[in-house]
């Protein structure tokens, strides 16, 4: 679940990059992104 978060945030991001949107709301989606991502790889690896 963490993963499709990070790619719909991801999305959103790039979306707002080529629309011109949102200022540093933007940067802000893609760093939570990557700190989802980095979550999930950290957590995932943790069950095995």
């Amino acid at each position: 679940m963490l993963l499709w978060i990070a790619v719909v945030i991801a999305v959103l991001w790039l979306l707002g990059l080529l629309g011109n949107i949102g200022g540093g709301l933007i940067h802000l989606l893609l760093v939570i992104a990557v700190v989802v991502l980095i979550f999930h790889f950290i957590r995932g690896r943790s069950r095995a």
